[in-house]
């Protein structure tokens, strides 16, 4: 099968791309820097920009991944940085439909990112599936408008659609772990905040396994939450991930100093959402890594 993905060259990106690639798939990245992704790739890919519709129609697309998206943890959510972190999303979602439909493409699903912020930042302890309560705010917000963006596929090209509301994600060679380890691995580690508030995770393996998945079961439409079925709170990640590495994690990060530090963005670590994947449960999907310890001795 012909698949174009975009946000290829991120942490998702790079290792569904490689899955894809190994067994035999062609792929065809859209990137704001294609000679970026055929450095990372070369000639296994064709990488273009969204813009070049004439390549854009030179091959049937029987599927696309949207991944692309600005990170949304690495800078205060300031109001260019809101509309930054939107246009990266909501603005390029509906640009790649739209290209897609001039172009003639109507591919045959139509898989798209998200994440467990849809929910917005919560307090209880209850576990959340698809259809559980949000709260409002930006995280909210941002996520419902990237997902109705991506449904106009349904309409526009005729594709089956999945928005994938994604946790937090560990792997080796990226994601939020790999701001993590170093001070981990000095025993700088240790709880944030009170170390109450949910993590939602799951492991990189199992996110380019659960894409496969939807795109592989044609019965499949909707929202799916892509996270493990055992979240865990922030202390017991603290302790899994100490005990992983074998060092000692007693440096609580105060919440009052993040919340200066970050500002609103701050709500990302000191909140969370307790996760179910309900729909890819029912849906007979299996784990790889369903528990935190796994998952951790994998990734460190």
């Amino acid at each position: 099968m012909h698949y174009l993905i975009t946000g290829g060259t991120g942490f998702i990106g790079r290792r569904l791309t490689e899955s894809l690639l190994a067994d035999g798939h062609e792929v065809m990245l859209v990137s704001r820097d294609a000679e970026r992704a055929m450095l990372q790739f070369g000639s296994r890919v064709n990488a273009i920009s969204l813009s070049d519709v004439s390549l854009l129609s030179s091959v049937k697309i029987d599927a696309v991944i949207n991944l692309a998206g600005a990170p949304i943890a690495d800078k205060r959510w300031t109001d260019s940085r809101k509309l930054e972190l939107k246009n990266s999303r909501i603005d390029f979602t509906q640009d790649l439909i739209q290209r897609l439909y001039e172009a003639g493409q109507r591919p045959e699903v139509f898989v798209s990112g998200s994440a467990i912020g849809y929910y917005g930042p919560q307090e209880g302890n209850a576990p959340l599936s698809e259809n559980g309560p949000v709260e409002e705010g930006f995280q909210h917000s941002l996520c419902q408008q990237w997902e109705d963006a991506a449904m106009v596929a349904e309409k526009d090209l005729g594709a089956r659609v999945c928005c994938v509301r994604t946790g937090v994600v560990f792997g080796k060679g990226g994601g939020a772990l790999s701001k993590m380890l170093p001070a981990f691995k000095l025993g700088l580690g240790g709880p944030i905040g009170n170390g109450a508030q949910w993590m939602s995770w799951v492991h990189l393996e199992d996110e380019v396994n659960i894409i496969r998945f939807l795109l592989e079961h044609d019965q499949l439409s909707g929202a799916f939450n892509a996270t493990s079925p055992e979240a865990v709170t922030n202390s017991t990640f603290t302790r899994t991930l100490a005990s992983t590495l074998r060092r000692p994690a007693f440096f609580r990060v105060p919440a009052s100093l993040l919340r200066w530090a970050m500002g609103e963005s701050s709500e990302l670590l000191l909140s969370g959402q307790h996760v179910y994947p309900t729909a890819l449960v029912e849906a007979g999907y299996v784990f790889k890594f369903p528990d935190l310890q796994s998952a951790l001795t994998s990734a460190t």
